[in-house]
């Protein structure tokens, strides 16, 4: 696949440093801005301030000079006119969704989602008076179809944890705004920024869990919104500023140093994950693998439209034997970490039934194609060929 010039240009390192905040000393990276509260000239200012927190600081919790300036480079890489830095992932994903939805709505999501965003609409919202609607948003007529006089919002996650199905976020931006008043968030975790950009596809609102791809090295817990100006504005002011998942400015100072490397990591996460994919694929214990890279994969035609520089790396695989040949696996790897995060430099696998998707019952899994015998492999950076090496020699002991 060919490089996207365009998004190398537009590389958050050529997002403005420090915002519309001038440090003193000119510092080659951004000082951390350690402090909960910070000075005002004087009362109007004060005033001001406190009422267009996007204009200044005046408290953490509303803003800092180190997430003021992530919250810009989130917004170059990802084409929005502004973004917003939370405190973790579902921090995201549910101050977004809360500045959308009110009781008596209705939202549509995929029937293959990250599991505690399964939990957000179906344990959480549902006692607040919110109605919802599973489908496979891979398939655009079932999204209309759900479509209610009271649908305020459709959520797609794409690529799909954990079976990497990939929905067309184009087709379903236009199918969504063909009604009114409907919003359409896309979590675009497992892409990153530099694999898809669902903005320029037309979603109104895309959300990350940062702690993943975008720091790439497992040092923080952080989640980003990125969108028009406005709908940015709102989320914060009153979402974030009453729920307060804040994000830290240490935390915030990390987070964009793992983001200096996140070009070159993902095209080694890349390379690495088809290899892998296609070892995986011809194995004899492997019964089925997801990657949307590979030709056998059913959304495979829309991730070669909708993906630029490459498929990701993650995937999952079907083990034969079930669950007791997953735990000889997870228990005999020894490059891979067992752990249930992702999108790290390090190499990590999970048993995602059992794990990050446990509140879903067996036979909701089973109708997501998420089985008791299957894996999740977030492919790191190291050598390729040790990474199958060890793939294999655990899988021989099964």
């Amino acid at each position: 696949m060919g490089i996207n010039t365009d998004l190398l240009h537009k590389h958050q390192l050529h997002a403005p440093l420090f915002g519309d905040y001038k440090p003193v000393a000119k510092a080659h990276i951004s000082p951390i801005y350690q402090t909960s509260t910070y000075i005002l000239d004087d009362f109007d200012s004060a005033v001001y301030l406190n009422q267009h927190v996007d204009k200044g600081f005046v408290y953490s919790r509303f803003g800092s000079p180190n997430c003021d300036e992530l919250e810009k480079k989130i917004a170059s890489l990802e084409h929005a006119e502004a973004g917003l830095a939370l405190a973790s992932g579902l921090g995201a994903i549910s101050t977004a969704v809360m500045s959308v939805i009110k009781s008596g709505d209705h939202v549509v999501f995929g029937d293959v989602i990250y599991g505690c965003t399964y939990t957000l609409f179906t344990h959480i919202l549902t006692h607040m008076g919110v109605e919802y609607t599973r489908v496979d948003t891979t398939k655009v007529e079932e999204v209309e179809k759900a479509i209610k006089p009271n649908t305020t919002l459709v959520y797609v996650e794409t690529p799909a944890n954990p079976t990497l199905k990939i929905s067309d976020i184009q087709a379903i931006a236009d199918c969504v705004h063909s009604h009114k008043g409907i919003t359409l968030i896309v979590d675009s975790t497992f892409a990153s920024p530099y694999l898809q950009n669902p903005i320029d596809l037309g979603a109104d609102m895309v959300v990350h869990s940062a702690t993943k791809y975008l720091n790439g090295h497992g040092t923080v817990t952080a989640g980003v919104i990125a969108g028009p100006k406005e709908r940015i504005d709102k989320c914060r002011m009153p979402y974030l500023q009453c729920f307060g998942a804040v994000l830290d400015p240490f935390a915030a100072w990390l987070l964009m140093q793992g983001m200096k490397t996140l070009g070159i990591r993902m095209e080694r996460h890349c390379s690495n994950a088809m290899k892998i994919a296609q070892w995986l694929e011809k194995h004899p214990k492997i019964e089925h693998v997801y990657y949307p890279g590979l030709p056998s994969h059913p959304t495979y035609e829309i991730a070669k439209k909708q993906m630029h520089n490459g498929f990701g790396g993650m995937m999952s695989a079907d083990i034969k034997g079930g669950e007791d040949a997953v735990r000889t696996v997870m228990n005999n790897v020894k490059v891979f970490s067992l752990a249930t995060s992702l999108g790290n430099v390090d190499s990590l696998i999970q048993h995602s039934p059992s794990m990050s998707h446990f509140d879903m019952t067996p036979e909701e899994r089973h109708a997501a194609s998420i089985f008791d015998g299957q894996v999740r492999l977030s492919i790191g950076i190291e050598d390729v060929e040790d990474l199958i090496a060890d793939l294999d020699q655990a899988l021989a002991l099964i």
